[in-house]
């Protein structure tokens, strides 16, 4: 069976190693088997599954409960498979919600930009035109801000 060090398991996962010895505190992995001559930690292949997991859920925003829910779950194996897939739709909506937000900010951008553009090129029509296109979409980022 090959044991990796925790230097090793951070490359390997993308986690940070107090990230590691975090989510080991907490539960979310472990207990980590450690070197019975100098104590350190030491990562089985089950270990680093773990960590791939948890990077990706990580990755998604997943936070520390579902995160928790979803490794117990994964324990269970098939009797937990309908509650495994309401906890990433729930984060599948989330996500959404963030995309949606994101696009509002991505379009006010390119709003401004082209306003901007059109006062360095002295186009007043076109300056006129992007100042409507920044009226029109400020009250969904205002919103959005005061959400």
């Amino acid at each position: 069976m090959s044991m990796v060090t925790i230097q090793q398991a951070a490359r390997r996962s993308g986690l940070s190693e107090p990230t590691l010895r975090y989510y080991e505190e907490v539960g979310l992995i472990g207990p980590i088997s450690r070197d019975p001559s100098s104590g350190h930690r030491r990562y089985r292949e089950r270990d680093l599954d773990d960590l791939q997991v948890l990077a990706c859920l990580r990755a998604m925003g997943v936070g520390i409960e579902d995160m928790r829910t979803y490794q117990a779950n994964r324990a269970r194996g098939h009797e937990a498979a309908g509650e495994q897939r309401d906890l990433l739709l729930r984060h599948a909506e989330r996500v959404e919600l963030e995309i949606a937000v994101l696009r509002v900010h991505r379009d006010y951008l390119e709003r401004k930009a082209a306003l901007w553009d059109a006062r360095e090129r002295g186009d007043v029509a076109a300056e006129s035109e992007a100042q409507a296109r920044v009226a029109e979409i400020t009250p969904r980022l205002e919103a959005m801000i005061h959400a």
